[in-house]
This record gives C-alpha cells, sequence and structure tokens, in this order.
C-alpha cells in the first residue's frame, strides 16, 4: 500500500494549526492558501505548498477543507473545478461550519465520482488547533473515517463520529455554535453590568471565573477585553454568519431559538457599528457610556 498523502486547502487561523500538526506527526501535507505569507509559513515548518487547489487535490488521498463557509467550500471544490481533479476514492473532510443540507448537497455531488467525505466541522481555537488538539464533530461512511485516521489522529484530541450521513457534523456544529455565541454574547453583557456599576473589571473575571455563573467563553473572551486586545482570533463577523445559520437552520425544523436571536442582534449591532473584522469579544462594546479597560 503506497504511502498516503495529505491536503489542507485554507492555512488561517485553524488549518495552519492542523497542517503543521500532520507535518509534526511525519505526514506528507500539502497546503493551499491564497495568502502567500501563510504558504511561506506552512514551507518553513517544513510541509508541501501547492501552486493551487488543482495540484493539491490532484495528490492528496485525504483532503481538510478548512474554510470559512460554504460560499468558500463551493468556490474550492466546484466552481473552480477541482472536483474533477480529485482522485477516485479519495477522501474530502468539510471542516467548515455549513448548514446540515448544504453539507449532504456535497456529499451527494462527490459520491458521484466515487469520493468519500466526512462533513466534520471543527471546534477548539487557533491553540489547540496549533497543538493537534482540536474537535471533530464528523459523520460520514466508516471507510472514510478509516482512510482519513491518520489525519484525524494527528489534529484532534477527539473525534466523535456522529452517524453515517453527512448532514449530522453540520448539525452538531449548529449546537455548538449556539451556544457559543449566546455564552459570548451574555459574557460581553455580564462584564458591561459589572461595569456599569463601578465594578473592577478585573475583580470581576477573578470572582466569575471561580463562581457558578462562569463559562467556558466567559473566562477565554474576556481576558482579551481585560487586554484591549481585539486581534481576530474568531471574528464577530464569524458570529454573526454562524447564528444565522443557527437560525436558519431553527426555521426550518419549527424551533423557537429566542436566545439565539437577541444574540445574533448584538453581533449584527456590532458589525454594524465597524467592529465586525475585530474578535468577537469586540461584541461588548455595543453597550453604550461603559469605560472599557485600556490594557496593560
Amino acid at each position: 500500500m503506497s504511502k498516503q498523502c495529505y491536503g489542507v486547502v485554507g492555512l488561517g487561523a485553524m488549518g495552519m494549526g492542523m497542517a503543521q500538526s500532520m507535518v509534526k506527526e511525519g505526514l506528507e501535507t500539502w497546503g493551499c492558501d491564497l495568502n502567500p505569507k501563510a504558504l511561506e509559513t506552512f514551507k518553513a515548518a517544513g510541509g508541501k505548498v501547492a501552486k493551487d487547489v488543482h495540484e493539491l487535490v490532484s495528490k492528496a488521498d485525504v483532503i481538510f477543507l478548512v474554510v470559512v463557509n460554504a460560499e468558500q467550500v463551493e468556490a474550492v471544490l466546484f466552481t473552480s473545478g477541482a472536483f474533477e481533479k480529485i482522485k477516485a476514492g479519495a477522501v474530502v473532510i468539510v471542516c467548515s461550519t455549513v448548514k446540515p443540507e448544504y453539507a449532504e448537497s456535497v456529499g451527494e455531488r462527490l459520491a458521484k465520482r466515487n469520493i468519500l467525505m466526512l462533513d466534520a466541522p471543527i471546534s477548539g481555537g487557533a491553540v489547540k488547533a496549533s497543538q493537534g488538539q482540536i474537535t471533530v464533530m464528523a459523520s460520514g461512511p466508516q471507510e472514510a473515517f478509516d482512510k482519513a485516521q491518520k489525519g484525524l489522529d494527528a489534529v484532534a484530541a477527539k473525534v466523535y463520529c456522529l452517524g453515517k450521513e453527512a448532514g449530522k457534523g453540520s448539525g452538531m456544529k449548529v449546537v455548538n455554535q449556539l451556544l457559543a455565541g449566546v455564552h459570548i454574547a451574555a459574557a460581553a453583557e455580564a462584564l458591561a453590568f459589572g461595569i456599569r456599576m463601578g465594578l473592577d473589571p478585573e475583580k470581576v473575571y477573578e470572582v466569575i471565573t471561580n463562581a457558578a455563573g462562569n463559562s467556558w467563553m466567559f473566562e477565554n473572551r474576556v481576558p482579551h477585553i481585560l487586554a484591549n486586545d481585539y486581534t481576530p482570533l474568531s471574528a464577530v463577523d464569524i458570529f454573526v454568519k454562524d447564528l444565522n445559520i443557527v437560525l436558519d437552520t431553527a426555521r426550518k425544523v419549527s424551533f423557537p431559538a429566542p436566545l439565539s436571536a437577541a444574540a445574533h442582534q448584538q453581533f449584527i449591532h456590532a458589525s454594524g457599528a465597524g467592529f465586525g473584522r475585530e474578535d468577537d469579544s469586540a461584541v461588548i462594546k455595543v453597550f453604550p457610556g461603559i469605560k472599557l479597560p485600556k490594557g496593560k
């Protein structure tokens, strides 16, 4: 059996860490991105650089798509014509947050050329990606899991198999993004409330992270605010998009999602105020009349 080759399309905050994790595990890994600096960084880390997505998919047996949204998945796979260059029997792993029905449609189209698919959204952030410790919420045929196992083992601490059909992985990611978006908006509201009451924001963070009201998002995002550092690890506009997917999916199954809707409006407000490309913790800036920390 010949040695497998892996490819990562999208060397952003998550994709770069995943690609480098595979290189560290000794897997032949090709990367592709529109950003020349990202390609230079990956090459310096020992990765192989493809000149375009056509070259990458013609070489790789397992292809991770770590792009932003369904539009980019569509452009990379189908509009570009790369679909025709993928090897029969290869595995395409779609890591983007997309609607479940879109994931289903990708799987159906790939199957027409005997290409396997894992509907496999990811979670964990850039730090865990760089450590090979992300969480993968995947669904697809067992053959695809088997073929992709070494790559998945290299990038993930947890790989959940959620069923044989595309759409189940994306459905789980929708649930996760509901919670993530609501928790970030709630964390921002709580800290802003404390500041409005005259509480020391550092003390608010210290107390809440040791009290029942804490959440992973509060603990992770509030330090960005305290440091006055809104460098986008995950941007406000990501949650405008993801909570829109949550709400569209909820409407499709006639499910009320009032907390998601309220959080979505907060992110839309922040984006409309010009903070869309800042870190998602910048949603705190929508609260008027509060004096935010200036950092250290």
